[in-house]
């Protein structure tokens, strides 16, 4: 028996450190777009597509940011997708203040075999006329700056597709436990820093910042493409890479924000429409996920509880190496590096979330989001890549 969690420990602790390893040297290859040198002020034309269903909360301020951005040569699009509160009006309003910079579109049907957003990111991409074309969410706000940084970046190096990674907004305990923990096992389970390499399959996607040359755009199908895609981000992020083009992702440190859910179960409810989608709504996907989260991160608090004497080293370097991981990461984003101690509670839910968004997915016979229901055949037909 000794001997057995000897073994399992050991496992645990090289498969972190190898992990440990390579984040450690691949995330100084990701650049952060405040560093001093895309401090600049490029001229190409920006067109901003905010889509916004129901979002009166948040819209105006979400807008407002926007429109107080330090960048010449930008429009705002804003579609206002089927609201029944009052977001069209605010928008409505803005655009009265700010003639010639915010086009809205009001949007009260829409078309079968679409979802709501990727219709409204559709529809905003049809009336821009910048040389970029920046897809954000009506929740998230930017830093002045934020534009200029990121279009020099993007034209110095060359990319197609730029994805800007948001400041998470973290109010309350339980939520900065389940958004350290997502950030942490973030830069574990993805590659950001291989994305722009075009050998690899490794993309990215964010919502909340994902900027696009329009040639790009339009070889990739344009959001028609992606029309029943729930997660449209990261798909978007794959259909570049599929394509051929470039894509690069950065960190900005407050340049823009959002608070993404509120409370633990904030993220566990916003996870569920999510993570049966990212499995390809694949059952036996998400089993395997789900019992691979289980031995590589419950495993080791199991381990260090239980293991008999020595027994208990691999585990202890394992935890050891999640550790690092949250302090490195809090050098890039907000984490705060103690709710490496919560990790086990964390992923514990993170298990439970997958769990849960193939059961309720598979409950209800499709995903309900926003007051629509899309069917489950629906969505799997239109896969970018069933597999």
């Amino acid at each position: 028996m000794s001997l057995a969690w000897g073994a399992f420990g050991g496992l645990l602790a090289l498969v972190w450190l190898w992990r440990g390893f390579e984040v450690a040297f691949g995330m100084r290859r990701v650049a952060e777009l405040t560093d001093t040198r895309w401090d600049q002020h490029p001229a190409s034309r920006v067109t901003v597509v905010v889509p916004a269903k129901d979002e009166a909360e948040s819209i105006e301020q979400c807008l407002s940011s926007l429109l107080a951005l330090e960048y010449e040569t930008f429009e705002i699009v804003a579609i206002d997708d089927r609201s029944r509160d009052r977001t069209g009006e605010i928008m409505d309003r803005l655009a009265v203040q700010h003639p010639g910079r915010l086009k809205v579109i009001h949007v009260n049907e829409m078309p079968t075999q679409w979802l709501g957003k990727t219709h409204a990111m559709w529809k905003g991409a049809e009336a821009a006329t910048g040389d970029w074309i920046l897809f954000t969410d009506g929740d998230v706000l930017f830093r002045p700056d934020s534009l200029r940084r990121a279009v020099a970046y993007a034209e110095q190096t060359g990319a197609d597709h730029l994805v800007l990674f948001p400041t998470l907004i973290m109010n309350g305990f339980g939520e900065r436990m389940m958004l350290s923990s997502f950030q942490a096992m973030f830069s574990l389970w993805q590659r950001p820093w291989k994305v722009q390499d075009p050998k690899s399959r490794d993309y990215v996607g964010a919502g909340a910042f994902g900027m696009i040359r329009r040639e790009a755009y339009q070889k990739i199908g344009t959001y028609e493409s992606l029309r029943l895609e729930v997660l449209d981000d990261m798909m978007l992020g794959k259909a570049v890479k599929r394509c051929g083009l470039t894509q690069h992702c950065v960190f900005g440190r407050n340049l823009i924000r959002l608070r993404w859910a509120e409370g633990a179960f904030g993220v566990v409810n916003n996870l569920t429409k999510n993570l049966f989608s990212l499995l390809r709504f694949n059952w036996l996907h998400a089993l395997i996920a789900a019992c691979v989260l289980a031995v590589f991160n419950l495993g080791i608090p199991v381990g260090i509880l239980f293991a008999p004497g020595v027994a208990k080293i691999g585990f202890v370097v394992a935890f050891a190496i999640i550790a690092a991981l949250y302090w490195g990461m809090s050098k890039r984003v907000d984490l705060r590096p103690g709710y490496f101690l919560l990790y086990p509670v964390a992923a514990a839910l993170f298990i439970f979330a997958i769990f849960r968004s193939t059961i309720v997915t598979l409950w209800q016979g499709g995903i309900v989001w926003r007051g629509t229901k899309y069917p489950l055949e629906q969505l799997r037909s239109a896969l970018l890549d069933p597999d």
